[in-house]
């Protein structure tokens, strides 16, 4: 079965998706609507807590995107997880 997940693996990477545009249009909006609510003069807690994890999960999957766009995902994984 991991044999299926790595041919997988090799076959998405250098592959460039329209829903990664999407992820990147989110991420920017998710970070408007983080600067926003830092600057309201009532600040809400739980929507700024909310939203900082929320940015930094999309931060993480766009980094994770881009490696995959120069081929050096599977580099990556392989030095964070071992081989």
């Amino acid at each position: 079965m991991q044999f299926l997940a790595e041919a997988a693996a090799d076959e998405s990477t250098k592959s460039f998706a329209m829903f990664d545009l999407f992820m990147i249009v989110f991420t920017i909006l998710i970070a408007l609507g983080l600067y926003r609510l830092a600057k309201a003069e009532k600040k809400n807690i739980f929507a700024l807590g909310f939203a900082t994890v929320c940015l930094l999960t999309f931060l993480a999957v766009d980094f994770l995107m881009v490696l995959s766009w120069l081929g050096t995902l599977k580099d990556f994984q392989n030095a964070i997880f071992g081989k």
